[in-house]
């Protein structure tokens, strides 16, 4: 049973040194020409297949796409890899890449291929459709869903959650808390508190986690099971993971509840898969379409039941449970920003987590 707030209830980034290797960048083609509302009419379908670099799974994201060229008549050809791997790739790539399209995992990785100049801008159509804060500042890339960082706790042990990821610091907390330092999400929160609090105060809370004894996991998952199983108390995941193994399981078999953080917290971060059309693209008009469908009723309907992510279009409701999106209160900072993995990385190698 879930109980507001606190809203507490029974949310791969690439560096700034990459975006300096880019070969070179176009003036970039606009996806403003088909953009806009979905409609029942199917897209001119394209010569050549559109190319899309997909950084999230094919498991995932494939039935979304195969109902997309179904619709729309346009065949797509699929480069799944890691999303840091791929913004990588497309830097190195510049003009010469095939990519028309690239549908990332995290806003990082966007961000980075922003920054080097080889992203194309999303129609204005397509951007007033979802929440400001969390699209691309200068309008070069769209969220598709929303994850928010929580604290997963065990209310068997713990009878008052954190309010912040500062009090994971405090003594109390010795020995009970678990983390993932190589996970993407984690490194991308930990970005989110470099830009928002910089960092120094970032370093030191590293260094308070790490002297608190907390305990190290693979990724959110396990930290999941940890707590349902008595191992932690508590940790911090992706909202998403709980959703899905209650679910799986029923909300009676899994012990663990969740506290949404609120207040700016770096803790409250929600990061987003998103989309934006490439600069390399010949198909700008495919490539809109292919956007334009992401944030159709469909496709938000088929993430929102699928993965529980937060969609990002007032077309479809999150799942039951969640808390608005509009009342989580985490780090305002521009989610392009969180490119900067080398630093991050490097931070947490320096306080011993990796």
């Amino acid at each position: 049973m879930f109980v507001p707030r606190k809203w507490t209830l029974v949310p791969v980034v690439l560096s700034v040194s990459l975006v300096a290797s880019a070969c070179g960048s176009g003036d970039g083609a606009s996806s403003a020409d088909t953009a806009g509302e979905p409609t029942d009419t199917p897209a001119t379908a394209a010569a050549e297949p559109l190319t899309v670099y997909s950084g999230r799974s094919e498991e995932l994201v494939a039935p979304v796409i195969e109902q997309f060229t179904a619709e729309s008549g346009i065949e797509v050809e699929v480069r799944y890899a890691d999303s840091a791997q791929l913004a990588s790739q497309h830097i190195e790539e510049g003009e010469r890449s095939p990519a028309d399209v690239f549908f990332a995992q995290d806003a990082g990785a966007l961000g980075a291929v922003s920054k080097a100049g080889l992203a194309a801008t999303v129609d204005s159509d397509v951007l007033d459709r979802v929440p400001e804060a969390y699209a691309a500042d200068d309008g070069t890339w769209v969220p598709v869903t929303g994850r928010a960082r929580v604290v997963v706790y065990d209310p068997r042990v713990v009878d008052e959650p954190p309010e912040s990821v500062d009090d994971l610091t405090e003594p109390e907390w010795s020995g009970r808390v678990g983390i993932a330092p190589t996970n993407a999400s984690f490194q991308s929160f930990v970005t989110a508190y470099r830009v928002a609090e910089g960092d120094e105060a970032a370093r030191a809370w590293l260094d308070g986690m790490v002297a608190n004894d907390v305990a190290s996991f693979e990724g959110n998952t396990p930290i999941l099971d940890a707590v349902d199983n008595g191992v932690v108390a508590a940790g911090l995941i992706n909202h998403s993971y709980w959703f899905r193994k209650v679910a799986e399981f029923g909300e009676g078999d899994v012990p663990s509840r969740l506290a949404f953080l609120g207040g700016g917290d770096p803790g409250a971060l929600v990061n987003v898969a998103g989309v934006q059309p490439l600069a390399s693209s010949d198909q700008p008009q495919q490539a809109a379409a292919f956007i334009d469908y992401l944030l159709s009723t469909d496709a938000q309907g088929y993430f929102a039941s699928e993965t529980f992510e937060y969609p990002m279009t007032d077309s479809v409701q999150p799942a039951a449970d969640l808390p608005p999106l509009e009342t989580i209160d985490g780090p305002q900072i521009d989610l392009s920003d969180l490119d900067s993995l080398d630093e991050t990385v490097a931070m947490l190698e320096e306080a011993g987590l990796l």
